[in-house]
């Protein structure tokens, strides 16, 4: 078995699943099924891609929500000539290869960022399809010596070295070095060596954080972003003798919700909040100055700003934001098995056919429960409904729905029945969009600038690691 043809579970071919879905409406298909809203993400692509030209920095999009080519092509956009992104897994390279060549083909440059520390496993499945793409298109993330040793591999196997990025860790503890750390072992020192040899192409400092998953303000999401920002600077100002003079080095920061925040700077000024004009100037710092003497420039990366889930809505990152039914581009549709109304249980209930292989088990920090349901199914037309059905309890394969904490000190007795009928299908807004996506091998795609009910394409995704 070659290096490209690894077992994974396989899904039908995709012409097979179109035939199968397009035109059906969404309540009669088999359920569970996840439902992507194409028109909803596309706004959200073109927004970010917007604010990030207005503000003249560069983006890097991550690919790991939803795995798709077709949600590649939207969140790249039509006019930049670079296509940057991040994948999470080595499937994803090999699931969006198609793509990838029709932006080579198009005269577009492509760079896909490996978005772990190098793992020695993955090395040369990385370089193969480096081979296969052409120069300059792997990149790969380093916070440690060890890892330094598997880049002349991916050199001689590719026919071209990797860029590589430092990682930063500003302040999430999830991967990276801190400022003050980064040459541990000498491996700042070490890399440049490798640089100056032409065994690697050193890009710049990169961090992730997800700290703004914690957010609950335009304000404190903006903040975040500066506290990267200035993370990797302070990476930077304390190891400005290890680099060479003149280079010209990239800081790479972001997650979703401090990334859109620079949306809130797009088109105004002179009228943006004080927060919102020192994030303005902190960027004008890096593209526009020479910190620590370096040519520096910014690029943003996000990934679930495409398609939007609870958690990311819970931020409040941006001001012009909607409700739940308004911005999430992916939901659930389950089916209703039982409803319990009638003093059965301590206060109504719904059992539902959708658990934890079909949702995730993911929390959100803005309420008790692990999905909400569009209010369409039992409160049409109602933008703003007092109380909302959430999932309240999780199992395998079956949840409870009821009604989600209103007044504060509201006598149990009071709590409404659950307007819903056994057979009745409704959708369920996850929590978390990257882990539900991940429980399923298609989307059923639905348009809601034109119908929204109905399907009217069905999109793969990469499977598998």
């Amino acid at each position: 078995m070659s290096i490209m043809e690894l077992p994974y579970r396989p899904s039908p071919h995709v012409d097979t699943l179109r035939q199968m879905y397009i035109g059906k409406d969404i309540s009669q298909i088999s359920k569970p099924a996840v439902v992507l809203d194409k028109a909803k993400m596309q706004r959200h692509c073109q927004s970010l891609l917007r604010a990030v030209d207005f503000l003249g920095v560069d983006f890097r999009a991550h690919v790991k929500t939803h795995k798709t080519n077709e949600g590649v092509h939207l969140q790249a956009g039509e006019t930049s000539k670079e296509v940057r992104l991040v994948v999470s897994t080595i499937a994803e390279i090999e699931h969006l290869q198609p793509i990838l060549h029709e932006f080579k083909e198009r005269g577009r440059q492509v760079n896909v960022l490996y978005g772990i520390p190098l793992p020695p496993s993955q090395v040369d499945r990385l370089a193969t399809l480096g081979r296969k793409l052409g120069q300059g298109t792997i990149s790969v993330l380093i916070d440690h010596v060890s890892q330094l040793h598997h880049l002349p591999r991916f050199l001689e196997q590719a026919g071209f070295p990797a860029g590589v990025y430092l990682k930063v860790d500003t302040g999430y503890h999830r991967a990276g070095l801190p400022p003050s750390g980064i040459n541990k072992d000498d491996l700042v020192t070490r890399l440049m060596n490798l640089e100056n040899e032409d065994k690697v192409s050193f890009i710049g400092l990169y961090s992730h954080s997800s700290l703004s998953y914690n957010d609950s303000t335009p304000k404190q999401a903006m903040a975040n972003l500066e506290g990267e920002i200035h993370g990797c600077l302070d990476a930077l100002h304390r190891n400005a003798h290890l680099f060479p003079n003149g280079k010209g080095i990239t800081i790479s920061v972001g997650a979703s919700p401090q990334v859109t925040s620079v949306e809130n700077l797009m088109g105004r000024t002179g009228t943006v909040s004080n927060d919102a004009e020192h994030l303005r100037q902190t960027i004008h710092n890096v593209t526009k100055e020479r910190p620590s003497g370096f040519r520096t420039k910014l690029e943003l990366h996000a990934g679930v700003y495409s398609i939007l889930d609870v958690q990311q809505l819970s931020t409040h990152s941006r001001d012009d934001l909607g409700d739940y039914e308004d911005e999430i581009a992916i939901s659930v549709m389950a089916e209703i098995c039982s409803v319990y109304n009638d003093g059965e249980r301590q206060q109504p209930e719904a059992l539902v056919a959708v658990g934890v292989s079909g949702l995730g088990r993911e929390p959100c920090v803005a309420y008790e429960g692990w999905g909400i349901v569009d209010r369409e199914a039992y409160s049409p037309g109602r933008s703003k409904p007092e109380r909302r059905l959430i999932v309240k309890r999780v199992s395998q394969e079956h949840c409870i729905v009821s009604w989600g904490q209103s007044k504060a000190g509201e006598e149990t007795g009071a709590v409404p029945p659950i307007p819903l009928e056994v057979g009745q299908s409704i959708r369920i807004y996850p929590n978390h969009a990257c882990v539900t996506g991940a429980l399923y091998g298609w989307y059923c795609v639905v348009d809601s600038s034109d119908n929204g009910q109905q399907i009217v394409d069905v999109w793969t995704r990469a499977s598998g690691w």
